[in-house]
């Protein structure tokens, strides 16, 4: 790991060595505002996203040639072309006609990126918050996500969220991404099998040019960015995805929602047979002591974002109010000590609210630790309506706040 890397690490803690909200949420603005400045009229940045979109969209176009599509009666020609650019660029918010180039949908991609830089409302999550989400994600399946309802779940219209720390992802190639940042839009999502128009989020992925991820590859592109005049933006994007946001599967049933999930895993396979031409090895990485993140079915930012915006919703996070005056003095150290920008927001783990009355005479149970709870069918009371309403719930973290957090599987014991 460079000496950038590790600079910009302990900006965002105090001098004893802690995570802070204000340390955070001023490096949060920071690099929002210099990724704004090295973004426009970046070519490089440019040649990176059309070269993830060719990929992608060849590989898909590839499998769809040899799935069911090819039996479609008097289907015409170049469908799965139409199909695959619908499933990538339509499921993004790009309206069709579809462009000719990779280069055009980079370019579009560029121009939504600025945009969402320049409208987002900038968050951070404490190291504990982001914890608590990691664990929660890892419980979900798939055709979970599909259960999003972006007018219910989804607080912040168009935000920024800047980890503590870059997350390490392995992907279905063996390559590395160092993510430090998520970025969201709502769209309307175009399809084409039906045709049909979805409310949607688009997720935009940001590496850390600066990151525990440094093989040699990209040193060069760096060094070489910079040289051109054109330098990349310490927040640099890594690809965009599309999330469907009308709760399409939440009255499914949960056999329904098993037999999407394999569907989804088989796609992923096939699309990771498609892409075995440019596999490498998982390369060095320097010096890291977070783990990686195994995303073999593409699936992880999904995930992350529901667990995300799921366990704000729920009330397992709180979020802080926003700042109106500019200016004002923080002091260092002082968690609940926040700079004054109006596009800034906390997002911390907040207890669980207590029930308001115990059974006379019931022990009450005394948790010690935290887990994550995994999404689950409900009957709620509607009062207003005078019925039950079957619903999800979760995924969300149990327990008191400050306890352990407990991640990984049960195994029970049998003892006489």
């Amino acid at each position: 790991m460079g000496k950038a890397s590790r600079a910009k690490r302990e900006r965002s803690r105090d001098k004893a060595g802690q995570w802070t909200a204000a340390g955070a949420a001023r490096a949060a603005v920071r690099l929002r505002d210099q990724t704004q400045r090295c973004l426009a009229g970046n070519q490089w940045v440019q040649m990176m996203l059309a070269s993830n979109t060719s990929n992608v969209i060849t590989e898909l176009h590839s499998v769809l040639l040899h799935s069911d599509l090819a039996d479609v009666a008097e289907r015409p020609d170049g469908l799965e072309r139409d199909v695959a650019m619908s499933m990538t660029l339509g499921k993004q918010g790009y309206r069709p006609p579809w462009p000719e180039t990779a280069g055009e949908a980079a370019a579009w991609q560029i121009r939504q990126i600025g945009k969402l830089l320049r409208q987002a409302g900038i968050l951070v999550i404490s190291p504990a918050a982001h914890a608590a989400v990691m664990a929660a994600a890892a419980t979900l399946e798939p055709a979970d996500v599909s259960t999003l309802d972006r007018d219910r779940d989804v607080l912040v219209r168009t935000g920024l969220l800047v980890l503590p720390e870059p997350v390490v992802v392995v992907n279905r190639t063996g390559s590395l991404s160092d993510t430090r940042a998520f970025g969201w839009q709502f769209i309307t999502q175009h399809q084409i099998l039906p045709t049909a128009q979805y409310p949607g989020v688009r997720v935009t992925t940001f590496m850390d040019r600066d990151g525990p991820v440094q093989p040699a590859d990209w040193r060069l592109a760096v060094s070489q960015a910079r040289a051109s005049g054109s330098p990349l933006p310490p927040l640099v994007p890594d690809g965009e995805y599309g999330m469907r946001g009308d709760a399409c599967l939440a009255e499914e049933s949960t056999e329904t929602l098993a037999g999407l999930s394999e569907q989804h895993r088989h796609l992923q396979k096939a699309l990771t047979q498609a892409s075995q031409w440019r596999s490498e090895p998982v390369p060095e990485m320097g010096e890291w002591g977070g783990g990686q993140v195994e995303d073999p079915y593409d699936d992880f930012v999904g995930r992350y974002m529901f667990a995300f915006w799921r366990l704000i919703t729920q009330g397992v996070t709180a979020a802080g109010p926003s700042q109106t005056a500019t200016g004002a003095r923080t002091t260092p150290g002082d968690e609940s000590s926040l700079p004054r920008d109006p596009d800034v927001r906390v997002i911390r783990l907040a207890a669980p609210s207590p029930r308001p009355s115990d059974p006379v005479g019931e022990a009450k149970r005394v948790y010690h630790h935290r887990w994550p709870v995994r999404m689950h069918k409900v009957r709620q009371w509607y009062p207003s309506r005078q019925e039950h309403r079957v619903i999800w719930r979760g995924p969300y973290i149990k327990g008191p706040a400050g306890a352990p957090l407990m991640v990984g599987e049960k195994a029970y014991l049998v003892d006489s």
